[in-house]
C-alpha cells in the first residue's frame, strides 16, 4: 500500500517463474511403487491373520447400547481368563486395551469364548523349522 502523493512503484515481475513451479507427475508411479512394496512386505511376513482379533463391545449411550460392534482391544482380565499374557496376545494378532473395563459378565464370557475359539484355530509356525518352541501355544511341528 502506498501512502501520500508518491510515484506508483514499478513491479519487476519478469523473473523466471517456471523454475519455481513444483510438478507432481511422479505421483501415480510413486503410488504404485508404495503399493508393491507393501505387498512385498506382507508376503515376507506370511502366513499371518488378515486382521487382528478385536472384542465385541456395546455402544455407550442409551440410543446405541443395543448395537454390538468391534472394540479397540480385549481387557487384561479377558486375556488372563483365556490363559494368555498381554505381550503374547499382541504377538499373535490379538489387540489389547489396558484401559477398557469389564462391566458386564455376559460380554466378558463372549469375549473369552472368542479368544478361546481363536486359540483353537491358531497355528504358530516356528522360526527355525527343526526347533519348535513350547509356550502358551506350542509351535506346530513342520514336516520337511
Amino acid at each position: 500500500m502506498v501512502k501520500h502523493n508518491n510515484v506508483v512503484p514499478n513491479g519487476h515481475f519478469k523473473y523466471h517463474w517456471q523454475k519455481l513451479v513444483k510438478t507432481w507427475f511422479n505421483q501415480p508411479a510413486r503410488k504404485v511403487r508404495r503399493r508393491l512394496n507393501r505387498d512385498e512386505k506382507k508376503t515376507a511376513f506370511a502366513p499371518r491373520p488378515l486382521k487382528s482379533l478385536r472384542p465385541l463391545v456395546r455402544g455407550q449411550t442409551l440410543k446405541y447400547s443395543a448395537k454390538e460392534k468391534q472394540g479397540r482391544g480385549f481387557t487384561l482380565f479377558e486375556i488372563k481368563q483365556a490363559g494368555l499374557t498381554p505381550a503374547f496376545a499382541r504377538s499373535i494378532g490379538i489387540t489389547v486395551d489396558h484401559r477398557r473395563k469389564n462391566r458386564s459378565a455376559e460380554t466378558l464370557q463372549k469375549n473369552v469364548h472368542r479368544l478361546e475359539v481363536y486359540k483353537s484355530k491358531l497355528t504358530l509356525y516356528p522360526l527355525k523349522p527343526n526347533r519348535p518352541k513350547k509356550g502358551l501355544i506350542n509351535d506346530a511341528v513342520v514336516q520337511a
